[in-house]
Order: structure tokens, then C-alpha cells, then sequence
């Protein structure tokens, strides 16, 4: 069991209520369960009650939900995660991020790539690049996470395993990451509507396959037993998200194929 010690991040559970908070000595929490001294909280274990407050270690739900500060919409942890599945992104991936934002979904590719990994995210807005940064370097557990601060236009490297595009017009970038990409790459991107689904399914057929458009919802209930019952309010539509694989433009017939393998 980790003991807390200071600048360690505590998330602050107070009935239905959760708080964010950096360990500071000198300073305090107030609430309405009392006032919460963050010296008091050295060298206690994470998972403990204090006083009327509950004490917990944030996980990268918490860090997403409550600790980055937003200068743009962020991809909620409902559609982070399930991005990061259908992107096949596991331990050691290599992945190429469009339009950073607030650096929420950045946060949750170098979670899930691991110390080994690697993230490489491109903001071309200064003010949105200035605040990720801020984000990745206060909350990003190990340094795998590139930030650039402009467009992909003349990035050349490595291929990457998987890309992910957020930005108002992701039909303008398709080309250039596909170039990006391994073959047989899965490509993902959200848009807020549904005209935008349109505009990327006239241009995505060509150089991809597999296509799937979907939207998440969820739901979450009251945790009273006698009383079991939907929340009465609920996160609904954040974003449709749209995903496909790189394919070959070039076909080989039967003869060529046994030839190539």
C-alpha cells in the first residue's frame, strides 16, 4: 500500500461529490464535510475515510473527469477507452494523435501504450497546444507523449500503429495519415455531427475498408437497493465516432498472391 506524500493528487469523495485535489502542505480543503488538512494526510494510505471525506488514489477516470483543466471539449473516458480498444492499442504502440484539444485522449493513449510506447499529437491552436502541455506534463505517468505544436502536413517518421483524428474537418487529413500509418492500421475519428459523417464517408473508401460508424451511450444507476433506478441525469451525445482499416489500393490475383506470400 502507497502512503500519500506531498504533491501526490487525492480525489475527494463526499456523498455524491468528488474533488480533485493536489496534497499541498500549508493548505486545506473546505467542504461541506468540515475542513480537510493535507498535512494530516501524509504517510496515510490511500483508500481510508478522514473525518466526513472519503480518501482515494485518482485513477485515469478521475484524471480525465476532474483533473485536466479544459480549454475544449475532451473525449470523455465513455469513448476514450473505447477508442483505445477498437485502435488496438496495447504495450509498445505507436500512435499518432490529430488535434490534441485539452489532451484528454492524449492522457488515455500514453495510459494505455505503456512506458514503452509512444503518443505523437499535433495542436495547431497555440492556446489549446500551451494548455495540453500543461495537462500532459502535470498528469502523464511516464514520458511518452510528443506534443507538436502545428499540422501533420510535413511530419515524416516512423509508421505509426494506429491514428486518431479530432479536429472540425478530419476529411483534410485522411490522406496524409494514411501515409502515417502500418498497413492494415485502424484509423478513428469523432466528430459532434452527423453532416461531418457525411463529408468522411465521401473521401474514407479510398485507401480504407472496414468501415464502422457508432455512437455510445451511457447510462449509470442509483447504487440504492431499494431504489434502483436510473441517474436522473446522464452524459448523452459527446460525439459519433468513425473507424477503418488501411487497405493496399493495389489487388493481386491468386497467382500473384501465392507468389507474394
Amino acid at each position: 500500500m502507497r502512503q500519500i506524500i506531498e504533491k501526490d493528487f487525492i480525489l475527494i469523495a463526499y456523498k455524491d461529490k468528488r474533488y480533485f485535489k493536489e496534497v499541498s502542505l500549508g493548505k486545506s480543503f473546505h467542504g461541506k464535510g468540515g475542513i480537510l488538512q493535507f498535512s494530516d494526510l501524509i504517510g496515510k494510505h490511500y483508500g481510508i475515510k478522514f473525518g466526513e471525506y472519503e480518501i482515494f488514489e485518482p485513477t485515469i477516470e478521475d484524471i480525465i473527469m476532474y483533473g485536466v483543466k479544459r480549454e475544449t471539449q475532451v473525449v470523455y473516458p465513455k469513448d476514450g477507452f473505447f477508442i483505445c480498444f477498437k485502435l488496438n492499442i496495447t504495450h509498445c504502440s505507436r500512435v499518432l494523435e490529430v488535434g490534441t484539444g485539452s489532451g484528454a485522449l492524449t492522457l488515455m493513449i500514453s495510459h494505455a501504450v505503456g512506458p514503452e510506447g509512444q503518443v505523437v499529437s499535433f495542436e495547431k491552436e497555440d492556446r489549446h497546444y500551451k494548455n495540453a502541455k500543461k495537462n500532459i506534463q502535470r498528469f502523464a505517468r511516464w514520458e511518452n507523449a510528443e506534443l507538436r505544436h502545428g499540422d501533420i502536413t510535413d511530419y515524416s517518421g516512423d509508421k505509426f500503429d494506429a491514428a486518431f483524428i479530432d479536429v472540425k474537418e478530419p476529411w483534410l487529413h485522411l490522406t496524409k495519415a494514411r501515409s502515417l500509418m502500418k498497413g492494415s492500421g485502424t484509423l478513428g475519428i469523432i466528430v459532434p455531427t452527423a453532416n461531418q459523417i457525411s463529408e468522411i464517408l465521401k473521401v474514407l473508401p479510398d485507401g480504407f475498408s472496414d468501415i464502422e460508424v457508432l455512437e455510445i451511450m451511457l447510462r449509470k444507476y442509483k447504487t440504492v437497493a431499494e431504489r434502483i433506478r436510473p441517474e436522473d441525469r446522464m452524459v448523452a451525445h459527446t460525439g459519433y465516432l468513425v473507424f477503418a482499416r488501411k487497405i493496399a489500393n493495389n489487388e493481386f490475383t491468386f497467382s500473384e498472391t501465392e507468389t507474394y506470400l
